[in-house]
């Protein structure tokens, strides 16, 4: 891939002049499509699969998308569930990048192919987000990175863009430095999140020690600084550590407005957590605009899609200028020579050790080591 191209890529997903539009007017900035409400796996801490449901027909979808487009929606997140259950999903990539769409797709990668990335990067597809937990299952959870491991290499050419995800809970914790290690030892933005609520604040799972967890938040805020590919913003990152520690953090909720969800029935969801009964072909954009407003879940909301979107309507300029300037850190390992680990490039350490953190890249202090630095810039 050539120098300009890379550097492109750490700063897409940033299109400043389009997302200045979604930020001055009155139109949605995102929408999460659910694809399916099925899904392969699982995992105990999650509230959005149920597989007694049907998947909803591309004609449907396709007349969901357009009509999220007629409200001006910039960007399209396909979601599920898992999204690759669905038959047609490379075939409503291609429908969204025609209807122009951005687009990104979240999957716990275990049904990817070679030939499934070529095809969703034939139709047009920008940014792929695999969500992995730990580096070995778990009775919690099924989202392996070892699972995972070998299917990276399938996006070593690739133009879309891969970022890593994980979730962080008592279950998760031993082996979520690991996660985010492997992914960043390889040029992957990964980052690893706090697991979340229920609007009525109940956690499904044992959520872990305080302050273990603030602990990994406070190094990943650190290594965001550095210039590491850390994927999430410094801004979701300071609300993580402000809801450990208790602290209220003023804001007012843009879910449902800039930023919204579609159930895999059609319905329009404010969030993933907010549920409604309106069908999405019945939205308006004065329906969208009566949802910004402060909202009784909004104290210790951990739909940090919603959150994210919300400061960065309040604080376009410091939450934008902050993930700029990290991203322009990254720059100069681009400058350099391109060796050290690869996409796709894995140990028998790193494929097999569930707690390879201490041992991963010649590191004895579970970071890469630094002759291998510099490849991190070689994905954005």
């Amino acid at each position: 891939m050539k120098l300009l191209d890379k550097i492109g890529r750490e700063f897409s997903g940033y299109n400043i002049v389009e997302s200045a539009k979604r930020l001055k007017d009155r139109k949605p900035l995102q929408c999460s499509l659910y694809v399916t409400d099925r899904c392969n796996l699982d995992c105990a801490y999650c509230t959005e699969y149920d597989n007694s449901r049907p998947h909803p027909s591309i004609d449907e979808l396709k007349k969901w998308v357009r009509k999220i487009r007629e409200l001006g929606t910039m960007r399209i997140a396909l979601v599920g569930g898992e999204p690759l259950t669905h038959p047609d999903i490379v075939e409503l990539v291609r429908y969204c990048r025609e209807l122009g769409f951005a687009t990104s797709l979240t999957t716990n990668g275990f049904l990817l192919t070679r030939k499934l990335v070529a095809e969703l990067e034939e139709a047009g597809l920008q940014v792929m987000q695999i969500s992995v937990d730990r580096m070995t299952p778990s009775a919690i959870t099924k989202k392996s990175f070892k699972t995972v491991l070998p299917k990276l290499d399938y996006f070593r050419d690739s133009k879309i863009s891969l970022h890593i995800t994980g979730v962080i809970c008592a279950d998760t914790l031993p082996e979520a430095q690991a996660v985010l290690e492997t992914g960043l030892s390889r040029g992957i933005p990964t980052e690893v999140r706090l697991v979340h609520a229920d609007p009525l604040r109940r956690f499904r799972v044992d959520r872990g020690q305080r302050e273990e967890l603030e602990q990994f938040i406070d190094s990943m805020i650190e290594r965001k600084r550095r210039g590491e590919k850390i994927h999430t913003s410094e801004a979701i990152l300071n609300y993580q550590r402000s809801l450990l520690r208790g602290e209220h953090v003023e804001w007012t909720c843009a879910a449902g407005y800039k930023l919204f969800f579609v159930s895999a029935q059609g319905k329009f969801w404010i969030c993933s957590m907010v549920h409604t009964n309106k069908h999405i072909m019945d939205v308006t954009l004065d329906d969208l605009y009566a949802n910004y407003k402060k909202k009784s879940c909004q104290e210790g909301c951990g739909v940090y899609c919603a959150v994210s979107a919300s400061l960065l309507v309040e604080k376009p300029v410091r939450v934008l200028g902050k993930e700029i300037l990290a991203r322009a850190k990254r720059v100069p390992s681009l400058l350099g020579p391109l060796s050290g680990t690869r996409i796709g490039h894995t140990t028998p350490e790193n494929a097999t050790n569930p707690n390879g953190a201490h041992e991963m890249n010649g590191s004895s202090h579970g970071r890469p080591a630094a002759e291998d630095r510099v490849a991190l810039g070689e994905r954005a």
